[in-house]
């Protein structure tokens, strides 16, 4: 006769297998700076395949642990593994990196992997020293992401820097950016993915108590978390904010949230 523990073992694979195999229709918006008409969406795990529209929105179907990926000619390709939040919401959002043609790298001398005490045994003869020797201050922060260095190396123009410049004793890469608009272009990707970054950590760490207390339809759930993390004040009220603050802030967005869909309907 089965024993208890075998019972909730066996209980307990079964409800695996079914949560493991549980297929669901995810809705998803490709977003990025170049054009996210037709790029394609593959399922790699069950070889189904759909194509996003003009505003980058798609469906397709998928289960846990699926491997989503996204391509195009002008996009570098993604690779997103279907999780227990994607399986929950039902919904996703994607930010693809412009694809940059580049010359074939050639290499000279040593391979260098980027991590300083790595390559420092990797370096023939005498290694350099570094600030921890000498025992002077150096930057141990956070590292900037590919985005942020971009928009570092495009420059902030500002008025007061023209005469310089026209003297010859400056560089035109700042003008020439806010010229033609590459410099806003990456303070606003910086800033969507900020927020983009922000937000998912609200969800993982927030979401489920929050929508125990203020109901809302899973397949409403992803949109109301852009809709919160859309508001121009979002970064302020809920970066560096305690839990309590930012519930606060959520709460006032789902009352606006509900409003609007309220509005739509009729």
């Amino acid at each position: 006769m089965p024993t208890l523990s075998n019972l909730a073992c066996f209980y307990f694979l079964i409800l695996s297998y079914f949560g493991y195999a549980q297929v669901v229709e995810l809705s998803g918006v490709v977003t990025s700076f170049e054009e996210v008409e037709n790029i394609h969406v593959i399922n790699k795990t069950e070889n189904i395949y759909a194509i996003t529209n003009a505003k980058g929105e798609f469906k397709i179907k998928a289960k846990l642990k699926d491997t989503l990926v996204f391509s195009s000619v002008q996009h570098l390709e993604k690779r997103v593994v279907v999780d227990h939040q994607l399986i929950l919401f039902k919904a996703l959002r994607v930010l693809l990196d412009e694809k940059v043609n580049q010359l074939d790298e050639v290499v000279v001398g040593k391979v260098l992997t980027g991590n300083l005490f790595s390559d420092i045994e990797n370096v023939e003869g005498k290694p350099p020293i570094n600030f921890y020797d000498v025992g002077i201050p150096g930057y141990t922060g956070r590292i900037k992401t590919q985005s942020e260095r971009r928009l570092s190396q495009a420059g902030d123009f500002k008025p007061r820097m023209l005469p310089g410049m026209l003297l010859g004793g400056g560089s035109l890469d700042p003008l020439l950016n806010a010229i033609t608009g590459r410099t806003k272009m990456l303070k606003t990707r910086v800033d969507h993915e900020e927020r983009d970054k922000l937000m998912r950590k609200i969800k993982s760490r927030l979401a489920l108590d929050f929508f125990i207390s203020n109901p809302l339809d899973e397949a409403y759930r992803m949109e109301f978390l852009y809709f919160c993390a859309d508001d121009p004040d979002f970064l302020k009220l809920c970066k560096n904010q305690t839990d309590f603050e930012i519930l606060l802030f959520l709460r006032a967005k789902y009352r606006a949230y509900l409003e609007n869909r309220n509005e739509t309907k009729n």
